[in-house]
């Protein structure tokens, strides 16, 4: 299937979609910051530059689009034009993410991924819930976590 839109304007849609600040990402460090929670943002000298970072927990939280980082929800799909290219670097993608993994946990840090699914979609969960997950998380001695998607039928 051929794209709506001109290679120009699918390229400059394409740019204006950041890595850092995201609205999931900015919804997660008001409601963590609101309870109390310090943290410092992309640190540049831990790998994967993580989205939060806990240094008094050892802790750190990435906030993963679904897309872009292939989970394993109703948010992801693979895209039906430039397969190659797309096939690439979101597998790319996913193989940055085991490699940050375990850089960070040989140097003993712990890590959470909130998933967008868990915060967008039909079946995403109430913000509270999402951050009550994630406080737990940082305030026990778990290493590594998930936050996604509810699962059932229930709405």
């Amino acid at each position: 299937m051929a794209d709506i839109v001109s290679r120009a304007v699918r390229s400059r849609m394409m740019a204006g979609i950041r890595s850092k600040n995201t609205r999931p990402e900015i919804l997660i460090r008001y409601e963590l910051f609101a309870r109390g929670y310090r943290y410092r943002l992309h640190v540049s000298t831990l790998p994967g530059k993580p989205d939060l970072v806990f240094p008094k927990l050892r802790a750190v939280i990435f906030v993963h689009g679904c897309f872009w980082h292939r989970h394993a929800c109703p948010l992801f799909k693979w895209p039906s034009t430039n397969v190659t290219f797309w096939r690439t670097k979101i597998l790319g993608n996913c193989a940055v993410d085991r490699r940050v993994l375990k850089q960070l946990k040989i140097a003993d840090w712990r890590v959470l991924t909130i998933w967008e699914c868990s915060l967008k979609g039909a079946k995403r969960a109430e913000i509270d819930r999402v951050v009550k997950a994630a406080t737990q998380w940082l305030d026990s001695h778990s290493r590594v976590a998930e936050i996604q998607r509810r699962r059932g039928n229930r709405k």
